[in-house]
């Protein structure tokens, strides 16, 4: 009984000290709004420490490995993937939470979630899965229904409901987080994304340092390093002491100027689309095939779903070489 209470002392130290250093704005771990599930506290790890360490041991959160972040089976390993991605988030996230003395915990355990139930080929996947779901498929949501519903057999993880608010409402088309932490953790998945998409645009001959407008170089800095280190300090200096988490106005400007950059000369460049044709085509192809054939679906814990609820699931989760080697064997000549 006194070991018991000795390791509860070690959590609820971790509690005190996140009450006495952290920001009025932070969102203690002691005064989450909980889990679905009732479940007894960890006598060593916060809440958020918990949910960090379960998502990180996922299956989910291992295949991140094998997806496309922006260039499609890129067999350089130089080039990042969508878990490189979430390391890089993750970084840069946790790097402004602790400069705003925020939750770090609860900003890992986004980050770490965030893309969890991405499709493989990156964004074309949601493409192509978007033609069997009633409206588009998005990751986020996709990410939330694997936390809550795939996982463990079909019984989810039970994250606290403030992780599973900050992975569904991370990309900039969803509404704002509603904790600082999930503000800065999609703050962090627009500048590692756009910085980090630039730098592999690089290495591929796709564009060089020299063709990134004067008026983008000028504001945010000429190199990757500098333009994430301009950027992430700006967001600190603009949300220090303040309720919401934010880059300042000409920053931002800056950034969307990048970005539209980015967009023009990587995202939709020829060749891209080309990739992106090929992709759909391969995902609506297995798609349509289990469609046709439930019974070489996997057996699924939540059976009595609708079939292409099931399709879809099973899908979105496989890695590109998955979706390859599924594609050559049902569809390919031997």
């Amino acid at each position: 009984m006194m070991l018991v209470k000795r390791l509860d002392a070690v959590r609820e130290r971790t509690e005190d000290l996140e009450r006495a250093s952290l920001s009025t704005w932070a969102t203690l771990a002691s005064e989450t709004k909980g889990r679905d599930r009732h479940e007894e506290a960890d006598r060593l790890r916060t809440a958020f420490q918990v949910d960090r360490d379960r998502i990180l041991h996922t299956s989910a959160f291992r295949r991140l490995k094998d997806k496309t972040q922006t260039f499609i089976a890129a067999e350089d390993g130089h080039y990042r993937v969508r878990l490189t991605h979430t390391l890089e988030v993750a970084q840069v996230a946790g790097t402004i939470a602790r400069a705003l003395r925020l939750n770090e915990d609860l900003v890992e355990a986004i980050a770490l979630g965030h893309d969890i139930g991405h499709t493989p080929f990156g964004h074309a996947g949601e493409e192509a899965l978007s033609a069997f779901t009633e409206t588009p498929f998005r990751h986020s949501e996709q990410s939330v229904r694997v936390v809550e519903r795939l996982e463990r057999g079909g019984r989810g993880l039970n994250l606290t409901w403030e992780v599973r608010d900050g992975i569904l409402n991370h990309p900039w088309s969803m509404p704002e987080p509603a904790t600082p932490e999930g503000q800065v953790v999609r703050q962090a998945n627009r500048i590692a994304s756009l910085n980090h998409d630039l730098d592999d645009a690089f290495r591929a001959g796709i564009l060089a340092p020299r063709d990134v407008p004067a008026d983008v170089t000028g504001i945010l800095g000429p190199t990757h390093s500098r333009r994430i280190a301009t950027m992430v300090g700006d967001v600190v200096a603009t949300s220090l002491d303040q309720p919401e988490v934010r880059m300042s106005g000409l920053v931002h400007d800056a950034h969307l100027r990048l970005r539209d950059f980015v967009f023009r000369h990587v995202y939709l460049r020829p060749a891209a689309a080309a990739e992106r044709d090929r992709a759909v085509h391969t995902l609506r192809s297995l798609a349509v095939f289990y469609l046709e054939n439930p019974g070489e679906l996997p057996a699924a814990a939540h059976a009595d779903e609708p079939r292409d609820r099931r399709v879809v699931d099973f899908v979105s989760a496989m890695t590109d070489r998955d979706a390859l080697a599924t594609f050559r064997r049902l569809f390919l000549p031997c």
